[in-house]
């Protein structure tokens, strides 16, 4: 059985407190106010209130770290502390059409140690308030769901693998890019998926769920946890070009060793036409 570092429960306190709200609202979602602040790209009332509860748990909790929000920006602390980096409604617009598919991610960026700026990620926490569930991994210590140890799955065929990804959407997103990759993948593999939370992706990827994930034109906030919790899962997260950075948000792809590997092959053989 895992145990919860006091890091940890700090976060899982938070998001539970936001995840109840959004439940309350949820229920009540055609009552929403909501205001468009981009294309598709819908910020409600609860998107507002979950983002508040956090940062005030948080705050009382760690009050000299620093915050990246999604919706208020970022607000400095210390800068030889941590910070965190939220996103307090990962699937705004699955939430506001009434399907039950959306999470809270929250993660803690170290500073680097000659404060230049910032570095890895340590901690991570993905909450699904629907169904309850608190995915969630520390360098080092390993990716968990509850506590149950999680692992990225062991499949090597492409033919059995199921994986998912985002499609650009009214604007957002290369269209032309994202075509070339999925006709590549697309014919070699059992399935691919577009749930609409690319946080929860990455969880399900780090529960064996899913086999891989790709995904550009993302922010910190959607993938800061999730990178943590598929590599402390034992699997594989870059760019396109095959390179590793703490987080990753242009460009995302993921899996286990052996299909990262041959994912990247057809990826990139399909950016080169």
């Amino acid at each position: 059985m895992s145990m919860y570092s006091g890091l940890i429960r700090v976060m899982e306190k938070a998001a539970r407190k936001a995840g109840g709200r959004l439940r309350r609202d949820f229920g009540e979602v055609e009552h929403l106010q909501v205001s468009r602040k981009g294309p598709a790209d819908f910020v409600s009332k609860a998107d507002m209130r979950a983002e508040r509860a956090i940062y005030d748990e948080l705050l009382h909790a760690r009050p000299d770290w620093g915050f990246v929000l999604e919706e208020a920006g970022i607000i400095e602390g210390d800068p030889n502390k941590p910070r965190w980096i939220i996103d307090p409604l990962d699937g705004t617009s699955n939430f506001l059409h009434g399907i039950p598919h959306f999470a809270i991610s929250i993660a803690v960026q170290e500073p680097k140690p000659d404060g230049s700026g910032w570095d890895e990620v340590t901690a991570g926490v993905i909450y699904q308030p629907i169904t309850d569930e608190t995915f969630w991994a520390e360098k080092s210590r390993g990716a968990w769901l509850q506590d149950a140890r999680l692992r990225v799955s062991a499949r090597s065929r492409l033919s059995e693998a199921l994986i998912a990804t985002g499609i650009p959407f009214q604007g957002a997103g290369d269209a032309e890019e994202w075509m070339k990759i999925y006709a590549a993948i697309g014919p070699n593999v059992a399935g691919i998926r577009r749930f609409g939370a690319a946080s929860l992706d990455l969880a399900w990827l780090a529960a064996g769920r899913f086999d891989g994930f790709w995904e550009t034109g993302l922010s910190d906030w959607d993938t800061a946890a999730g990178c943590l919790l598929v590599r402390e899962a034992g699997g594989f997260v870059s760019d396109f070009r095959g390179r590793s950075q703490s987080i990753h948000a242009a460009q995302v792809l993921a899996a286990n060793d052996v299909l990262h590997s041959r994912l990247h092959k057809l990826l990139a053989g399909a950016l080169k036409t």
